[in-house]
């Protein structure tokens, strides 16, 4: 009986650690995203629904972690019982997701596209209004080695060669045997 108990709490003690691992990872992604994000407002909300999504997931988690682990360290039918609800009703909401995302699959392919569509014409407005913004992304493009959202460079419009001289260049020494480089333009950029 012992040694069942220590394999339960143990088996219960992994949501927790699970549910902190979610949660730490999304608050860091929240925070070092919102300087980044913090250049355009307008997709900023979208952007951060599902971090926030996940903080609130990893604090169930936690929570949830919690109850079984101390649930079967005192033998407390009561915490054992708020552990098996709330785990199923994480199963419903997760089975319940899936279909409304099997459903919805279209509208929710229309939304994404959508919003890369208005952050793509951010990028190709010459007005000063997105400099902050198309500066954060180039930023981005150059931590991330990658040039553009949807289109790859052709998504910078006009501002590819105005904006910087080394926008989306591929840093690498022989760029022609790169998987990460490609020719545009007269010059090596990443893929």
């Amino acid at each position: 009986v012992k040694k069942l108990l220590t394999f339960l709490t143990c088996l219960y003690f992994l949501p927790q650690v699970c549910g902190s691992i979610i949660l730490g990872v999304s608050i860091w992604v929240r925070v070092s995203g919102a300087q980044q994000v913090n250049a355009c407002s307008h997709t900023s909300t979208i952007m951060f629904a599902g971090v926030n999504l996940l903080i609130a997931v990893g604090s169930i988690i936690m929570v949830l972690g919690f109850l079984g682990c101390r649930g079967a360290v005192k033998e407390s039918r009561c915490m054992l019982m708020l552990f098996f609800i709330g785990l199923l009703v994480i199963v419903i909401l997760q089975v319940t997701g899936g279909i409304l995302g099997a459903v919805y699959k279209s509208q929710v392919e229309l939304t994404l596209n959508l919003t890369l569509s208005i952050n793509v014409k951010a990028l190709q407005s010459t007005a000063g209004e997105y400099k902050e913004y198309q500066e954060a992304f180039q930023e981005f493009e150059r931590e991330n080695q990658c040039c553009g959202m949807m289109n790859g460079p052709k998504d910078w419009g006009e501002n590819f060669n105005k904006l910087s001289p080394k926008m989306c260049e591929c840093e690498v020494e022989k760029p022609t045997s790169s998987d990460l480089c490609t020719r545009y333009q007269g010059r090596y950029i990443y893929k």
